[in-house]
Parts: structure tokens; C-alpha cells; sequence
């Protein structure tokens, strides 16, 4: 997602479980042309039913390559500094390919466990872990509205950029909020990030946001996207459509992804219905104050 609004692009992995299961792609928008012709039409306005946990396996052989240029690993000195000094256990919520989780793990400070509903994001989360020879750390295949772990198993919860805005309905991000806080035991802290100020960003239509070239081989790549605002829903929705190679031969893959629209003082006040009293409030990822002009958009809470 290389939206040019954003400072910090490249949204978290998919946070539904697998009792969602597979979708149809074409319901979904996702469809993967090996030879570059059109993509099928998406259903008429008003037919398509955006669903949080739709195009995250499709996004997984991107993500990573994406992420390197946009969000990066900004977040990561935040979520270390935060996992050290407090010790004991670490659930990461919506990890995906590990970009937060194996920094965790490499701290040495805690066990880290990370939980996302796409298998092919864990699969190259557990192909870097192997790579990377982390101890430490296990990438769960589960769901985050119904986290399948002990009552007060983890001294830190952790949602990192965006991954709670892919929980579309009030039910299902409730539904995660008290599963986190069933995790906790009183004084445990959940830290969590939106992405910031999502309905103001501009919607346009086809624009090559990145390109670049990856692989041993190094062949060209290049995202164009899309972006679109639902208001009536309180959703921003981002058709991307990568492209391997060039000419005849390019490949597309294309697929929507869609977020909500929740602000600091709405999930604030969810929080503290959640069973949480929040502590700070933080507008960058050194530690200052947050206000809603701030590109960084970060909330800890203690466990009550």
C-alpha cells in the first residue's frame, strides 16, 4: 500500500480467524492473470460486500517486499523498547511474515508468540524465523476475536500498525478487545496502533504508488493502486494490483483490502469498556504526546 498520505505505509496482516475460511477471490476483488489480460469485472456498486479478512493471502508474496519501502521497520525500536521493559511473555496480534515479531524474539527479553489468520503470510513468517534462527518465538495460525491461549498467559499484548482496523463491524472488534484483555492479568499492558486519520486520505484511481525490482533475478515490479472511501460505512478500501515483469508476459495480481475508519478517543473509550484503563496516548514512536494532527497514532492500556 504505497498511498502517498501515509508516512508510515504497508498496513499489518489480516486479523480474522480460520473459521472464516476461504472466500471466493472474484467475491473478494482478487484475481491473478498470468498473462496480463483484463481482470474480471467487480460486481455492480452496492453488490460487493467488503470483508476484513479478504486479500491478505493474496497480498502475502508482496508484503514484505512493500513494507521494506514504506513502513519499514520504524515501529520496531518502539515495540523493543516497550517488550524490554516489561519482560515475560509477548502475544503479537496480526503478526504476518514476522516483520515485528522477530525483532521481539532477537531482544532476548521475552518469548514472543505471534497469531494471524492467513497461512501463506505464516508460511514466510515461518520461513524468516527458520532463516533468521530466532529462538523464542511461535507463529500461530488462529483467530483474534478468539484467541486460543490461556486466561492471563501473556504479560504484553501487542497490535501493531492498522491490524485491528481490519475487524469491519463493532461485534467483531469488541469481540478481539475482550479476547486481548482475557490474555492479561491485571497490570498487563496491550499496546496498539492505528493507522492514522484514514478518511482524510484522497482517493485516486490507478496510480503506480511503487516500483522497484526484487528476487535473485532482479525482476521488475510496480503496485499500482487505488484508493477508495466509503463514508456511509466508515471505510477506506485500497484495490491494489501488483505487476511482475513487463509486456506480454507481466503477471497481476490484484485483490482489495479494507480498513476501518476508528479514531484515539473511539478506541479509547472501547478500551475502557473492554476492561482496560488507558495510560498514554502517543503521537510518534519516541514517546511523544498524541494529538489528531500527529502521523503516529498509538495507544497503551493497562489491563483493570
Amino acid at each position: 500500500m504505497g498511498s502517498e498520505r501515509r508516512t508510515a505505509s504497508g498496513v499489518r496482516s489480516g486479523a480474522w480467524g480460520v473459521e472464516d475460511g476461504p472466500v471466493a477471490l472474484a467475491q473478494a476483488g482478487a484475481v491473478t492473470s498470468p498473462t496480463g489480460r483484463a481482470p474480471r469485472a467487480r460486481p455492480a456498486a452496492g453488490a460487493w460486500q467488503p470483508e476484513g479478512h479478504l486479500g491478505w493471502d493474496e497480498y502475502a508474496p508482496f508484503y514484505d517486499w512493500e513494507n521494506a519501502r514504506t513502513l519499514g521497520r520504524r515501529d520496531v525500536p518502539f515495540w523493543r523498547r516497550l517488550v524490554e521493559a516489561r519482560g515475560g511473555r509477548v502475544l503479537e496480534l496480526g503478526c504476518g511474515t514476522g516483520r515485528v515479531t522477530i525483532p521481539l524474539a532477537r531482544t532476548g527479553a521475552a518469548d514472543v508468540v505471534g497469531i494471524d489468520r492467513s497461512a501463506a503470510m505464516l508460511a514466510r513468517g515461518r520461513s524468516r524465523v527458520r532463516r533468521a534462527a530466532v529462538r523464542g518465538v511461535s507463529l500461530v495460525r488462529g483467530d483474534i476475536r478468539s484467541l486460543p491461549f490461556a486466561k492471563s498467559s501473556f504479560g504484553t499484548v501487542i497490535a501493531p500498525y492498522g491490524v485491528l482496523q481490519s475487524l469491519l463491524s463493532d461485534r467483531d472488534l469488541t469481540r478481539a478487545l475482550r479476547s486481548a484483555a482475557h490474555m492479561l492479568p491485571r497490570g498487563g499492558v496491550f499496546g496498539l496502533e492505528l493507522v492514522a486519520d484514514l478518511p482524510d486520505w484522497r482517493e485516486y484511481r490507478k496510480r503506480v504508488t511503487l516500483k522497484g525490482r526484487r528476487g535473485r533475478t532482479g525482476e521488475p515490479i510496480t503496485l499500482l493502486e487505488s484508493v477508495r472511501q466509503d463514508p456511509g460505512r466508515g471505510l477506506t478500501l485500497f484495490d491494489q494490483e501488483f505487476i511482475e515483469g513487463r509486456g506480454a508476459q507481466a503477471r497481476r495480481h490484484q485483490f482489495t483490502l479494507a480498513f476501518r475508519t476508528v479514531s484515539v478517543p473511539q478506541m479509547a473509550k472501547r478500551l475502557k469498556r473492554s476492561g482496560f484503563d488507558v495510560t498514554a496516548l502517543l503521537g510518534d514512536y519516541r514517546g511523544g504526546p498524541w494529538d489528531p494532527r500527529a502521523e503516529v497514532w498509538i495507544l497503551l492500556a493497562e489491563r483493570v
